[in-house]
């Protein structure tokens, strides 16, 4: 056993008579064991101290008054028994008999109600149908992918602007410009296409002085009437202004805090 362990023992008067004046021996002729049982007994002094400080602190007053306001629990008295009435539970034979027909007429009462409901059970109210998706909702999923991607936000450079407009006139059956948006604080970066409700659609990338990505979407759509009238949507961070012309559906998207998008879509829609 340590001798820390045994001297702590010592202490709390947990030894025996012979390791007793064993270990008085020991702390007097052995500087460490000394040196231990001191430590040991100031250690105890301390905690001795603290403890006698705590306990002559004053009671909270709060404390007093709800102990002084307490009520002890009422003891329960035992509920008394009632005694039961003892019941003769053998019918008589009016009663056997008038049991009889109540039975009867009851039964005969369900088997008629079974007969006359319909064999089926009526069908179920269908479900209403979920919105279609639209052009504006893939817009606006995947702005949010490639405008947190700063490194590949574009497919065509800026500087091949020939090759943008052959690209995406061919694949997206749309004649278009660039438009120079340069009074609204947007540099044109390059183009993407991406597929809107199975539909190739085009993009033309732009970026602010935050570096916050604006684009233009178009997208062939016939049999649309036009209105000439901006739709804006919000779809929770991402804001879209909208409209129809000429068989074709554009779109100026960028994120919903960007108060000029309403601004720069007018502008696109003269140039573009």
């Amino acid at each position: 056993m340590p001798l820390e362990t045994r001297l702590s023992a010592f202490m709390d008067g947990e030894t025996s008579r012979e390791e007793k004046e064993e270990l008085e021996r020991l702390i007097a002729s052995d500087p460490e064991a000394r040196r231990i049982f001191d430590e040991l007994k100031h250690g105890s002094d301390v905690g001795r101290k603290a403890f006698d400080e705590v306990l002559k602190e004053p009671v909270p007053l709060a404390l007093v008054r709800s102990i002084k306001s307490a009520q002890a629990p009422k003891p329960r008295e035992p509920a008394p028994r009632l005694s039961r009435p003892s019941l003769k539970l053998a019918p008589t034979g009016r009663q056997a008999l008038a049991a009889a027909l109540i039975l009867f007429v009851v039964g005969g009462g369900i088997g008629y109600l079974f007969g006359v409901q319909p064999s089926s059970a009526p069908a179920a109210t269908p479900a209403a149908p979920a919105p279609s998706r639209t052009w504006l909702d893939d817009i606006a999923a995947y702005h949010r992918i490639y405008a947190h991607q700063p490194r590949h936000v574009v497919e065509v450079q800026a500087t091949e602007a020939d090759e943008i407009i052959q690209w995406l006139k061919g694949t997206v059956g749309v004649k278009f410009n660039v438009p120079d948006l340069a009074a609204d604080g947007l540099v044109f970066q390059g183009a993407r296409m991406f597929i809107a409700t199975g539909k190739p659609a085009g993009q033309l990338i732009y970026k602010d002085l935050d570096g916050d990505v604006i684009a233009i979407c178009f997208m062939k759509d016939e049999g649309v009437a036009d209105d000439g009238n901006f739709d804006e949507t919000i779809r929770d961070d991402v804001s879209i202004v909208s409209w129809h012309r000429n068989g074709t559906a554009y779109a100026v998207v960028g994120p919903s805090s960007d108060a000029m998008l309403d601004q720069i879509a007018d502008r696109v829609s003269t140039e573009i």
